[in-house]
């Protein structure tokens, strides 16, 4: 290979090098921007860019990212690049900001795209380019923009997989066939047509299926095209706003069935007497509906309705109807809908709630015959009223009766009206201010579910009926519960004052059971295992004190984790002080505050034997001999060091053992009591004072002897009080420093024989000279006289 060659393969390979760490620096510079201008997005997959007062989508998005939330900016241009590297992105919010322009292939690359949400923004047109690589988006949201219509055709033609899809604002006024082109179905389709003024007809047909949509919409010429283009495609149509027309064309002109609308709802909108009238009638030909709904809706009228009209018109196929806080103008005046009978006998569901209900005329109620659910909470009904609205023959066939939040005061006559309704299984009276309840009610003799929460009654009693399998009784301040309910299987107590759970043996069938935010301060073993059906228990929200029994119950039983409801976060201590706020099955208790009696007798039994060893070491030791030593040296102390001359009545004071009395007595005291001159001696049996402490004795005969004779032998140093004797001496001896003790070896002492407690004598013996008593006769002699000798000393 040439030189030329070999030189341009170097400089292409540097070029190379070159650029690939051009386009690393530029990775890690957009990197670094991107984590600075969105810390999240470093190193999550969750890139959470809102409300950070961005201009621009920022550099250095990557394919690790799937959600890529950049609402509530500054936003106004969606460029090319911009989202080219997110490949993965699932999710892509952009709503709330100012985008007024977005490039062709922005979204080129999102492939796997399933929400993008453009709403509130300021786009004044909607290009199908955009979502032309869009295959996987399910919902999109275009609403809250500035176009006026969708163009010509249709901008969503590639979405084959689009489920929910929201557009329109106050600006939009024109849907054009062809629209809705590529959507076969929708489970929800929301559109802003609240300045619609152009509809052609035919528009919404393209869409074979729509499980629910919601259109506001303030022009009423075009409601009844709508509706005729959603007879065979719509479940469920949502509107809003509206002020409905007094249509007079058939809304299923020309239309095949069957339809498959099911329910119907109107929200915020403005009906007239004659409007209603009409609906009615034309609504009976949409044989496939089912449910109307009107929800915070104005009628302005009395319910002066046609009912010839209404009549003539045939049966109604509608079965459930809800009005939700429907305002009537004066409706005090409001007309009792008589001729209405023929129109209602078929309906199974009605709902009239906060909407100034106070009766229902007799006729009226016992002509819905089939109803079997009456909602009517919230509304003005009284016990006055309730005869007639309850009248004989009304409502046969209802289960479920709702009279909650009324104007009723009279338990007892409330229970008696209700007692008419011969199917009556399920009834609410709560919220009502009932005060007070007696002791025997007549009820529907099929009740099986009563709701008598927040009714002001202060206790219960037989009033309630044993059929009940479902009672609810809370926020009543009630105290106790022990109704005989044989048949309860839910029973709901809570907000009450109840200081322990409800016994067992009165509703042996409960399953479920709510004491929520009572004074209860636990619940023990036996009380909770003695309701053998029970599956659910809320017992949170109490003042629990965790005692050691309850927590020992509570760590020790299996099923607490799946009965209890809100275990455990919802069970906290309240006391005592030291675990307060803390979960009830966190708290471990020590021994002590556990078992306090056993510890203290725990206590006790180790003080009594720390007592006993000491008592035994003592024994050994001669602890006690020790003390009392000293008690008696630091009373010897006190005394004066020498007693006057004139005191000393004695030569020596003799210590002797009791073993050795018969050679003290018979030999030494004659031979020296009888020597001439004669030696005064001072014997405990002779000299000692009757009556006085023996330790005194010793330490006055030893203080009046001028001398201190110990006559020592094995049964002297096996005597404590010859060792007192011994040491009142020593103390003596080294307090004035003298010859004052004589001892006498009566007979050979071994080292050894002497007790380790005699360490004095010990030292005497090694330090001081000795006498021994001779065994020989001749010698006898010469011990007496040095003896003596001793004594004169």
């Amino acid at each position: 290979m040439s030189i030329h060659a070999k030189h341009k393969s170097r400089t292409t390979h540097t070029w190379r090098v070159l650029a690939i760490y051009m386009i690393l620096a530029a990775n890690l510079s957009e990197q670094q921007a991107l984590k600075q201008a969105c810390p999240s997005c470093g190193t999550s997959q969750l890139c959470n860019c809102s409300s950070m007062g961005l201009d621009f989508v920022p550099l250095g998005l990557t394919a690790k990212i799937t959600v890529l939330d950049l609402a509530h900016n500054r936003i106004k241009h969606i460029r090319s690049q911009d989202l080219q590297q997110a490949v993965n992105l699932r999710v892509l919010q952009l709503q709330s900001n100012k985008i007024s322009s977005i490039d062709e292939d922005s979204f080129q690359s999102l492939a796997k795209l399933e929400l993008l949400d453009l709403s509130n923004n300021s786009l004044a047109h909607v290009s199908p380019v955009w979502f032309g690589h869009l295959f996987s988006l399910q919902h999109l949201h275009l609403q809250g923009n500035s176009y006026r219509d969708l163009g010509e055709s249709s901008p969503f033609s590639s979405l084959r997989n689009l489920s929910s899809l929201h557009l329109g604002n106050p600006w939009f006024s024109v849907i054009r066939q062809g629209n809705f082109e590529g959507i076969e179905l929708l489970h929800k389709l929301w559109i802003d047509g609240s300045n619609l003024s152009q509809y052609e007809q035919g528009s919404l047909k393209s869409i074979k299926t729509i499980n629910h949509m919601i259109i506001n919409i303030r022009n009423s010429n075009i409601f009844s095209d709508i509706v005729r283009d959603l007879l065979h495609s719509v479940a469920w149509l949502e509107v809003t706003e509206i002020k409905l027309p007094v249509e007079k064309k058939s809304l299923v002109q020309n239309s095949r069935r069957p339809f498959r609308i099911q329910k119907l709802t109107f929200k915020e909108s403005f009906f007239t007497d004659q409007a209603i009238s009409r609906a009615i009638v034309l609504l009976k030909e949409i044989t496939s509906l089912k449910e109307l709904e009107a929800v915070n809706c104005v009628l302005e009228g009395k319910g002066n309705w046609n009912m010839r009209e209404i009549a003539r018109s045939g049966q109604s196929f509608v079965e459930t109807i809800m009005i939700i806080n429907v305002v009537i103008q004066n409706f005090h005046l409001f007309f009792d809908l008589n001729g209405m009978e023929s129109q209602i006998n078929n309906l199974k569901r009605l709902t009239i709630a906060s909407s100034n209900v106070f009766m229902v005329p007799c006729n009226i109620s016992r002509s819905f015959s089939s109803l079997l659910y009456l909602d009517f909470h919230d509304n003005l009904l009284a016990n006055n009223r309730l005869y007639e609205t309850i009248c004989e023959g009304s409502w046969p066939s209802l289960q479920t009766l709702n009279l909650s939040q009324n104007s009723l005061k009279f338990l007892e006559k409330t229970a008696n009206c209700t007692s008419r309704l011969p199917k009556l299984t399920n009834l609410d009276i709560s919220r009502n201010n009932f005060g007070e309840i007696p002791d025997v009610c007549e009820w529907p003799k099929t009740l099986k579910y009563l709701n008598l929460s927040s009714t002001q009654i202060p206790k219960v009693t037989a009033c309630i009926p044993r059929s009940l399998e479902v009672l609810d009784v809370s926020a009543n301040n009630l105290k106790e519960f022990g109704l005989q309910l044989p048949s309860l299987k839910e029973l709901y107590l809570t907000k009450n004052q109840l200081k322990a759970l409800p016994g067992a043996a009165p509703i042996p069938n409960l399953v479920a059971l709510s004491v929520r935010r009572n004074k209860l301060n636990s619940f023990s073993k036996e009380e909770f295992e003695s309701f053998k059906r029970m599956e659910l228990l809320d017992a949170s929200d109490n003042n629990f004190i965790c005692s050691c029994e309850f927590l020992s119950f509570i760590h020790h039983e299996a099923r607490i984790a799946q009965v209890l409801v809100g275990w455990p976060d919802e069970y906290v201590c309240d006391s005592p002080l030291a675990v307060r706020g803390a979960q009830v099955g966190a708290v471990h208790l020590s021994l002590m505050e556990c078992h306090r009696s056993l510890v203290v007798s725990l206590i006790c039994v180790l003080v009594f034997l720390v007592i006993l060893l000491l008592v035994a070491v003592g024994y050994k030791y001669h602890v006690v001999w020790y003390m009392r030593m000293t008690w008696a040296w630091l009373q010897a102390k006190r005394k004066p060091k020498r007693a006057p001359p004139k005191d000393v009545c004695y030569d020596a004071f003799v210590s002797y053992s009791e073993n050795d009395s018969d050679w003290v007595e018979n030999t030494m005291v004659q031979e020296l009591e009888q020597a001439c001159p004669p030696f005064r001696l001072c014997l405990h049996k002779r000299d000692f004072v009757p009556g006085k402490w023996i330790v005194d004795n010793i330490i006055d005969s030893i203080e009046k002897s001028r001398k201190t004779l110990f006559v020592l032998s094995e049964h002297f140093v096996q005597s404590e009080w010859c060792k007192y004797e011994l040491d009142f001496s020593h103390f003596r001896l080294f307090d004035e420093n003298n010859d004052a003790a004589i001892l006498i070896l009566l007979e050979p002492i071994q080292s050894k024989a002497i007790p380790k407690r005699f360490c004095k004598l010990r030292k005497i013996m090694n330090t001081k000279t000795y006498l021994e008593w001779p065994a020989g006769e001749e010698q006898q002699q010469v011990f007496w006289e040095n003896l003596k000798g001793a004594l004169k000393s």
